[in-house]
């Protein structure tokens, strides 16, 4: 564009000159027990996207904490153009022309666009906004950005994609020059996707800097111009995008070649083992979260739900493992209705859960690896001595036996799981409510915040148990997810079925339309 960045941001109340390099030096961040960045150094010039990759505590979120005034290092340095700064807090990294986009948006849904991007700003009005200069300054880094949002709407009112832009739009009114954003694509569909990444490109054109992180390494192959992998809190390596791939950087990520796709059989679809019939329930705010969904799932078949988060698949799962109520409908599994059964009563008949929201419903956190192993079973006879006395030997040994075969890493069975990883904790999950050799499992979200390693092994453990003739319903915001194990795929908007495909016909734009509601 005719316009420099020096005019674009003369726009703004807090304009800076445009970052030529940022330079973080011998990082170093010491918590209780961890060292969570080891000498770390990391360099993001003027014009470029830097994408920052690892596995959960590598020291991706600490690294930029710490540059966004969060975190305080215990050693090393941080340059900007080359000068020595102290970030003591995140006010003092934008006034260095520094801003962050939160993979969780900081926004007040009932606040218009203008509103929150004055929020904490000083107004020449005193107590009251400057609510018409920042709808005109929002108006013409719109314009300029192509980053289209009306000032005026209620955040509630705009899409996912629309509220990213918010947050964008509010770094830029504050000035900023280098933008960090974390995990930035988590819940776009593939048309936001793409929107995000014209954008994006246009900043660095203009001469931003940014930070990517993500862990979707296609998409970093495809916006990044150089790529730093953190491993255990220190530097890998930083290497041009050019010279990537994806088996490198998994490896690199790992420090083991990483399997990325799987040579899965043909289905081979068997009987019904479970069938929605007209399923309608309330959400959490008292609103229709599920209307009228029909659905059927044969053993032997992995039918994959997409979806924008927040279309009812919560819900959807819930209804189906007896978690709420519905107010319509029913749930049949293997041929008996159990519309409204008590979970422990599903279980009985063959169906396992595996939670969305695994510390909060899959495990208690103060308990150890093998009371967690038991939390459903401990009245089984094989954990028992006549229903009362509990066989903590035989309860041990099992526990063992899952450990070893489902390569969950722990110092004992005793540990308490509040001690293990994210994809340690999934992977006891999956050990449990695969114990029981069920008939049907409901899988949501089970590898979001899991390492690609654990991915790579829950993926394997799902393609095997549907191979045994399991009936296996996913739920995942995660498309790439949702392709590479799926053998159908149905889409779900605000609670319903919207459309349903094979995944050999899929075409990755027509789920993005379904997804928003179109197609």
């Amino acid at each position: 564009m005719a316009e420099s960045v020096k005019q674009k941001t003369d726009l703004l109340p807090t304009g800076h000159a445009p970052i030529s390099q940022l330079a973080m030096t011998g990082i170093v961040k010491r918590f209780p027990g961890v060292l969570a960045a080891d000498g770390i150094d990391f360099d993001v010039r003027a014009g470029e996207i830097h994408a920052l990759l690892g596995e959960n505590g590598a020291g991706k979120s600490t690294l930029m904490k710490m540059l966004y005034g969060l975190y305080h290092p215990d050693a090393g340095q941080i340059r900007v153009n080359g000068e020595e700064t102290t970030i003591r807090n995140p006010q003092d990294a934008i006034q260095h022309g520094i801003g962050m986009i939160h993979q969780h948006f900081m926004l007040v849904p009932s606040l218009t666009v203008a509103e929150n991007i004055a929020l904490g700003m000083k107004s020449s009005r005193g107590a009251r906004l400057d609510l018409d200069v920042v709808s005109r300054r929002v108006l013409e880094l719109s314009e300029i950005y192509n980053l289209k949002v009306d000032p005026d709407l209620p955040i509630w009112q705009l899409a996912v994609g629309e509220q990213q832009r918010v947050e964008i739009l509010r770094a830029l009114y504050k000035g900023a020059a280098l933008l960090i954003l974390d995990e930035p694509t988590a819940v776009l569909t593939p048309q936001e996707v793409d929107g995000l990444f014209r954008i994006l490109n246009q900043l660095a054109d203009d001469g931003h800097g940014l930070v990517f992180i993500s862990h979707k390494l296609h998409e970093v192959l495809e916006i990044s111009h150089r790529v730093t992998v953190l491993r255990d809190g220190r530097r890998v390596n930083s290497i041009p995008t050019s010279e990537a791939t994806r088996p490198k950087l998994a490896e690199m990520m790992v420090g083991r070649p990483v399997l990325l796709e799987y040579d899965k059989n043909p289905p081979d679809p068997r009987d019904e083992r479970l069938v929605l019939d007209g399923v309608s329930a309330l959400s959490n705010r008292g609103t229709m979260g599920l209307d009228d969904v029909s659905l059927r799932l044969r053993g032997g078949e992995i039918v994959g739900i997409a979806g924008v988060s927040g279309n009812g698949q919560q819900e959807l799962a819930q209804c189906i493992c007896g978690l709420r109520p519905l107010t319509a409908g029913s749930v049949t599994v293997d041929g008996s209705d159990v519309s409204n059964a008590h979970p422990s009563s599903l279980n009985a008949i063959g169906l396992s859960h595996i939670p969305e929201e695994r510390m909060l419903d899959g495990v208690i956190k103060e308990f150890s690896v093998a009371e967690n192993y038991v939390l459903q079973d401990h009245g089984h006879p094989k954990f028992t001595r006549g229903k009362i006395f509990m066989r903590f030997h035989k309860i041990r040994e099992f526990c063992r036996r899952a450990i070893e075969t489902y390569e969950i890493k722990t110092p004992s069975t005793e540990t308490l799981v509040k001690s293990l990883s994210g994809g340690n904790i999934q992977k006891l999950v999956l050990a449990r409510e695969l114990s029981r050799d069920p008939g049907v499992l409901i899988a949501a979200q089970p590898t979001r915040g899991v390492d690609i390693g654990a991915t790579e092994y829950i993926h394997q453990r799902l393609l095997r148990e549907r191979d045994n003739g399991t009936a296996i319903l996913l739920i995942s915001e995660d498309l790439d997810e949702i392709r590479a194990l799926s053998d159908r795929i149905a889409v779900m908007y605000e609670g319903r079925i919207v459309g349903e495909v094979e995944n050999v016909d899929v075409d990755i734009e027509h789920l993005g339309l379904l997804m928003t509601g179109g197609g």
